[in-house]
C-alpha cells in the first residue's frame, strides 16, 4: 500500500519541482505582495486623512482674549471668531480693538455690563426666529420677550417674520447657545445661535425661554453674574477670571455676595426656570 501511494504523488511532486511551477509561483508571489503593500498604503492614508487634527488657540488670541477681559479657558473656533466662557462671542474685530483701562473693576460676584450698550432709547428691538428651527422655539422666544417687556424699560422686544436686529439662529457646538455684546455704534449684538440638538426639539418653555433671556441679555450688554467665579453655576474648581480691563463695569445696587437665581449666571441645569430675580430687575433698570 505505500508503495501505490508513492506512485500516484510522484507526477503531483514531478510537477512542483517543474520550471513553470516555479515562475507561476513567483508571479502570484509578486501580486500578494503588491496588493498587501497598496492595502498599507492606503490604510494609512485613511489614518491620516481621517484623524482628528487638534486645534490650538494662538498665544497671541489667547493674550487678546484676556486683554479684553475674558477667560482664556476653553476657547472654542467659531466662524470669524472664538466662543469664550461658555457662550459668548467674540469676533476677530473684537480682539483687533483697544481695551479700554477706565473700565477695570475687580469683584466678587456681581452684576456687570459691557462697555457698549445699547443706545437711541426708547428703542424697539426686533427678534426673528429661523424656520430651520424646531416648531416650537417661537413660543419660547415669545416669552423671553414677555419677560423684558413686563418690566417697563426703555428697551422693548418685538418679534417679526425675518431681518430682526437679533436674529436667532440654529448652531452647533459644544454650548446651548451663544451670542456676543453690543457695538461701539449702539446697537444689539444681531445673533444668537442656539443648539437645538443639544436643547432638543420640543424642551420646556420655560427652560428654553431662560436660554434666550440670557442670550438676549449678552445681546444688549450683561455679562455673567458669576463673571469672576464661574465654578458658582457651572460646578469644577474655582475659575477666577482674573482682573477684566473692558467689558466687566460693575452695576451698582447690585449684591457683591452670591446671587443663586440670577437668569446671567454662567450655566444653568437641564429644565431650570430662572426669571428675573430682585438683583437682575435692578441691574436692568439701573441700565436701560
Amino acid at each position: 500500500m505505500f508503495g501505490k501511494s508513492n506512485t500516484k504523488l510522484r507526477p503531483m511532486f514531478l510537477f512542483f519541482t517543474h520550471p513553470i511551477f516555479n515562475q507561476i509561483m513567483k508571479k502570484i508571489l509578486l501580486l500578494l505582495s503588491l496588493t498587501v503593500a497598496a492595502f498599507s498604503f492606503n490604510a494609512c492614508n485613511r489614518a491620516v486623512s481621517n484623524a482628528d487634527s487638534p486645534v490650538t488657540i494662538s498665544d497671541e488670541v489667547k493674550h487678546r482674549i484676556e486683554h479684553l477681559g475674558f477667560s482664556s479657558e476653553n476657547v472654542v473656533i467659531e466662524a470669524n471668531g472664538y466662543i469664550v466662557e461658555g457662550d459668548i462671542f467674540l469676533s476677530n474685530e473684537d480682539l483687533a480693538k483697544d481695551a479700554d483701562l477706565h473700565s477695570l473693576h475687580v469683584g466678587d460676584v456681581e452684576q456687570y455690563n459691557t462697555t457698549y450698550l445699547v443706545t437711541g432709547l426708547p428703542r424697539v428691538i426686533t427678534v426673528s426666529v429661523s424656520s430651520l428651527l424646531p416648531a416650537s422655539y417661537p413660543a419660547a422666544v415669545d416669552e423671553a420677550i414677555a419677560r423684558y417687556n413686563a418690566q417697563n424699560l426703555q428697551i422693548t422686544f418685538t418679534r417679526v417674520a425675518s431681518g430682526g436686529n437679533i436674529n436667532i439662529v440654529r448652531g452647533n457646538g459644544s454650548y446651548l447657545a451663544s451670542a456676543g455684546f453690543p457695538t461701539s455704534a449702539g446697537n444689539p449684538h444681531n445673533e444668537v445661535k442656539v443648539n437645538s440638538k443639544s436643547i432638543g426639539s420640543n424642551p420646556n418653555q420655560a427652560y428654553l425661554a431662560t436660554i434666550l433671556a440670557h442670550e438676549m441679555g449678552h445681546c444688549v450688554g450683561f455679562r455673567h453674574t458669576d463673571y469672576m467665579d464661574r465654578s458658582y453655576s457651572c460646578g469644577g474648581a474655582t475659575t477666577n477670571e482674573g482682573a477684566s480691563t473692558v467689558g466687566a463695569i460693575h452695576i451698582p445696587g447690585t449684591p457683591t455676595t452670591a446671587d443663586p437665581g440670577s437668569w446671567m449666571l454662567a450655566c444653568i441645569g437641564s429644565g431650570q426656570n430662572r426669571p428675573f430675580n430682585n438683583n437682575d430687575i435692578t441691574a436692568l433698570n439701573y441700565l436701560y
